[in-house]
């Protein structure tokens, strides 16, 4: 298994930002030195859901302040940008990172849809754009003397510099949340990120994902190649005992999604419904031992935390985006990290 730090951090204080924001960076570096695969970054807006907000600037941040992490987008919300603008910007990250980079992907927001209005456009535009975008930004990454001329975008120039430093260009990946998006990605042969739920409903998504580009006609051995660069976005906070891991994290995890909740209740357009986004199960629902037909956190004590691991990896969980979503002071999130590397890790490496 691989574990990657994903940056999602929640801080609605706004007095605290340029604070916030350093103690990002740090832990980047830390992440780095305990011996983490990969960081990720997510995107949102206008809330502090995403205390650093742009997450090309940020990564172009830790893009120097790090040398061997893999870095990856979960995800760029592509339609809120000029695709041309993002190839250039992520073809300059994926130089300053010596080709650690990795762009995911996705539609539009399902439930933030006020952050399409923000910029002056909305979800359902969103959705349309997005294949366009998307092969718009591969064009421009990779071709000289574009000429492109699409539903969305009309446009015209000579190249995009600097050129990837990944060739043809850093991989792409397309966030999943049901299964007509994991079944359209899976026909195409595209690498998926998937928000967990359950481990059961996991494997059970990344098993359609395999079966259905085995349908699709794909080889064995580009199955293969497809499941390894799966990730799977997870809550996480370790702590010496479950209780004190439930303590620190379940009524902070709850109040960030009331607090959202609200922003949601309040600015998202009545005309662009949202998802329903269950709230986190409280302690009372975990019992001793985890349960895997439940939307349980990896939350508890290293013990409790590598047995839920062990029963992901035995369903065919190989890549791990964990956040604690920076709800924990930058003392508790240190030690959880901790923890994860020093005890919890090394179980699962070259395994």
């Amino acid at each position: 298994m691989r574990f990657g730090h994903f940056f999602y951090p929640m801080k609605f204080d706004d007095s605290r930002d340029d604070v916030e924001i350093q103690e990002c960076l740090d832990e980047a570096v830390l992440v780095e030195e305990l011996g983490y695969d990969a960081i990720w970054f997510a995107e949102h807006y206008f809330t502090g859901e995403c205390v650093y907000g742009d997450p090309l600037v940020f990564a172009g941040a830790v893009a120097v302040k790090t040398s061997r992490v893999l870095l990856g987008f979960g995800i760029i919300e592509l339609p809120l940008h000029n695709p041309v603008r993002v190839a250039m910007q992520t073809a300059l990250l994926d130089n300053l990172s010596r080709g650690r980079l990795v762009v995911g992907t996705a539609r539009g927001s399902n439930y933030n849809a006020f952050e399409y209005i923000g910029f002056g456009t909305d979800p359902a535009l969103g959705i349309a754009q997005m294949e366009e975008a998307e092969e718009l930004m591969v064009t421009a990454w990779t071709q000289d003397d574009v000429y492109f001329e699409g539903e969305h975008y009309q446009v015209a120039f000579p190249s995009v510099r600097p050129r990837p430093y990944q060739k043809p260009h850093p991989p792409l990946a397309r966030a999943c949340i049901n299964r007509e998006s994991i079944m359209e990605m899976a026909r195409i042969g595209r690498p998926i990120l998937l928000r967990g739920r359950s481990i059961n409903s996991t494997a059970a998504d990344i098993a359609l994902y395999r079966d259905t580009m085995a349908e699709a006609g794909f080889d064995d051995e580009t199955i293969e190649r497809n499941l390894d660069q799966i990730w799977v976005w997870r809550e996480i906070h370790v702590a010496e005992t479950d209780d004190r891991a439930m303590d620190e994290f379940l009524p902070a995890n709850l109040a960030a999604y009331t607090t959202i909740q609200d922003y949601r209740e309040r600015w998202n357009p009545k005309e662009f419904p949202m998802s329903y986004q269950p709230p986190p199960i409280q302690k009372e629902s975990y019992g001793e031992r985890p349960d895997p037909d439940a939307p349980e956190n990896l939350v508890g004590s290293p013990r409790r935390v590598a047995e839920q691991l062990d029963e992901m990896r035995r369903l065919g969980v190989r890549n791990l985006m964990l956040t604690n979503r920076g709800l924990m002071s930058a003392d508790a999130t240190h030690r959880s990290l901790k923890l994860l590397a020093e005890q919890v890790m090394p179980k699962f490496r070259n395994a």
